[in-house]
């Protein structure tokens, strides 16, 4: 069994936890789903049979929705072949026959959900290193993270290395208080791979069982952030041979387009083993998450879809197409 497996396996046993996390995935989607079937509405009026131009008009829509544009001319292709196949499919089919190709296309990719990776049982403390720029939640995603392995049982460390702003290791220090995990921290300005190692002595004398790690989020030079990481990296790995055992790359799911940029510039600069899309529930643009799902082949690990401690749920994409197109 994985290792998120593991920590979520309790919740699965309990009807209620999963009950409540659907309906908030429900509701986080609800402005994206709100925004999709308004503009989907008005390109059937009138319409009984999905022809050139409702396809056509469902390509602006699926572009306009931040699903992307190779995506979006892939589900086109998708029912396309089953116009030609089926020779009439009606307008009032359509909700149905997108839910399935959507589906259908996210589970032919490798971006399963799940986080279906295994982690050996000797593999202590399992250390994860955030990336991402800042603003995008990265920060709030470490804290909620934290508390839901504590609250499966897991001993915790957090590590500020995002060290190139005071605000950064204060935000983690208010979370780390709050869900009651121990931090490393040293001063604004620090070296961010030496806040790591620290972080990672600790936590081997501590014998904790997984590490976060902060990193700072800064895209203005490539170059730099990728040196910068990989120091971090070597750094780590004296301490722990195989560390980072995740890369999490967190993405601000509002953003869009930009939000593609983002992941394009970080998997260019870094290993990326696993993607956290936040701020679902504040936006129109949710369709963003089945675009970045299906073009990156690195597994959407967690969704944010509110401001609550507990709504980082782990990403599952038939449920999440399920709430899209409920």
């Amino acid at each position: 069994m994985s290792f998120f497996k593991r920590i979520f396996s309790s919740d699965k046993n309990d009807p209620s936890k999963n009950q409540e996390a659907k309906e908030s995935l429900d509701k986080g989607l609800e402005k994206s789903k709100t925004s999709f079937f308004s503009k989907l509405s008005k390109a059937v009026v009138g319409k009984s049979k999905v022809d050139d131009e409702v396809l056509d008009n469902l390509e602006e829509i699926l572009v306009s929705s931040d699903v992307g544009v190779n995506t979006t001319l892939k589900i086109i292709e998708r029912i396309e072949a089953r116009v030609e196949r089926d020779k009439y499919l009606g307008t009032d089919e359509l909700n149905r026959i997108l839910r399935e190709e959507i589906a259908g296309l996210l589970s032919e990719n490798n971006s399963d959900n799940q986080a279906q990776f295994n982690i050996p049982k000797e593999t202590k403390p399992y250390v994860i290193m955030v990336v991402g720029v800042n603003g995008v939640g990265k920060t709030t995603t470490i804290g909620k993270l934290a508390y839901q392995l504590k609250s499966a049982g897991y001993k915790v460390v957090l590590g500020a290395a995002d060290t190139f702003r005071a605000a950064a290791i204060d935000q983690l220090q208010v979370w780390a208080d709050r869900v009651d995990v121990p931090i490393v921290r040293q001063q604004m300005g620090s070296d961010p791979a030496s806040v790591a190692f620290d972080t990672l002595q600790s936590a081997v004398a501590q014998d904790a069982d997984v590490v976060i790690i902060d990193t700072a989020g800064r895209l203005h030079n490539k170059v730099n952030l990728m040196n910068e990481l990989s120091k971090v990296k070597r750094v780590m790995q004296k301490v722990v041979g195989d560390a980072p055992h995740d890369v999490m790359l967190v993405l601000d799911g509002s953003t869009g387009q930009n939000a593609f940029e983002q992941a394009k510039q970080f998997t260019a600069a870094t290993e990326v083993t696993s993607l956290t899309v936040t701020k679902l529930d504040g936006t129109a643009k949710g369709g963003v998450v089945i675009g970045i799902s299906d073009q990156f082949k690195i597994p959407v690990r967690y969704i944010g879809v509110g401001e609550g401690i507990q709504d980082l749920q782990v990403f599952n994409k038939f449920e999440f197409v399920d709430s899209f197109f409920k």
